[in-house]
């Protein structure tokens, strides 16, 4: 029960802290465009600080031995959810403009904006280190499969870069640099300055807030009137919310995961819809109404399913 209360507490104060960005927007203090500044600050400086600080500080050589299973298990575990997911969309025939977009919706987990600050207050920081092994495992898929399913759902054509286009895409995201030069300094076992560790640990400090304060802005953006369950949503809420963690308990239990590392991948697949796929379906021209009322529902939910599910993994 202790897991349960503790859970309990951080999501009142996630959503405490998500109800300043929506309250922002109502009063005009935040727009689109603040929004867009927001997110590249987030993605593009402070989570590679709060990686670079969070694997250097919690993970040694030795350690990184074990990150391969925990990469593989993450992988497995999020083809299987992407999988069972293109089979309920099949089942629920839905049309061409909700297809791709319900499968990404169900199959792939907000495991930044969302699951950095849920799994350091559940947690801690010393989760950082998990946290970025699940991103790089599920943002492959994302990136590969998840634009794929919403460009094809859409009316405008995207642009065919093929593998080379994929990988330059993958290894030019400044999360995953910041991971792979960790892994680096930990393989030398080099530490970079205290100074600039300092200067990491304080702007990686403001991933949190300044992440859930975006998605209270989007629930804003959508408006709490217009959240209905349309067809399939609540599928993919079962899915999403559900489903996937069962899925991944099963997948990283079987490679013989355990303790903080298995919890941290439960609760990142566990997560609400990744807010990229509501921009990549208007971008692409498929259903976005559709994208962004899943993904408010799917972050309104997850404030109910995950304390239950500290409950049984702390059981």
């Amino acid at each position: 029960m202790v897991g349960f209360f503790n859970a309990l507490s951080a999501c009142l104060v996630l959503l405490m802290i998500m109800s300043v960005g929506y309250f922002m927007g109502a009063a005009g203090w935040m727009t689109a465009k603040e929004k867009k500044f927001v997110s590249k600050y987030i993605v593009n400086i402070a989570v590679p600080c709060n990686c670079i600080v969070g694997l250097l500080n919690n993970l040694d050589r030795d350690s990184l031995f074990q990150a391969g299973a925990m990469v593989l298990a993450g992988v497995v575990s999020v083809l299987a959810c992407m999988l069972l997911s293109a089979g309920l969309a099949l089942l629920l025939r839905l049309p061409q403009a909700r297809w791709g977009v319900f499968v990404a919706m169900a199959g792939f987990s907000n495991t930044l904006f969302i699951g950095i600050p849920v799994c350091t207050q559940l947690f801690g920081e010393a989760s950082m280190p998990y946290i970025m092994l699940y991103y790089i495992s599920h943002t492959t898929f994302m990136q590969s499969v998840g634009v794929i399913l919403v460009e094809r759902a859409g009316t405008r054509v995207g642009e065919k870069s093929g593998l080379r286009g994929f990988l330059k895409d993958i290894f030019s995201k400044p999360p995953i640099l910041s991971v792979l030069f960790s892994i680096l300094l930990l393989l030398l076992k080099l530490r970079p300055p205290e100074t600039l560790m300092r200067f990491a640990s304080y702007i990686s400090g403001s991933v949190s807030p300044l992440a859930l304060i975006y998605c209270g802005f989007i629930v804003y953006e959508v408006g709490l009137k217009n959240l209905k369950p349309m067809p399939g949503l609540p599928a993919m809420l079962v899915m999403r919310l559900v489903v996937a963690p069962v899925v991944c308990l099963t997948c990283c239990s079987l490679m013989g995961m355990e303790g903080l590392a298995l919890q941290v991948f439960v609760v990142e697949s566990a997560l609400p819809v990744v807010s990229q796929i509501t921009v990549m379906a208007g971008a692409y021209g498929a259903d976005e109404e559709y994208a962004a009322t899943g993904s408010c529902l799917s972050i309104l939910g997850s404030l109910i399913t995950i304390p239950i599910l500290m409950l049984i993994l702390s059981s």
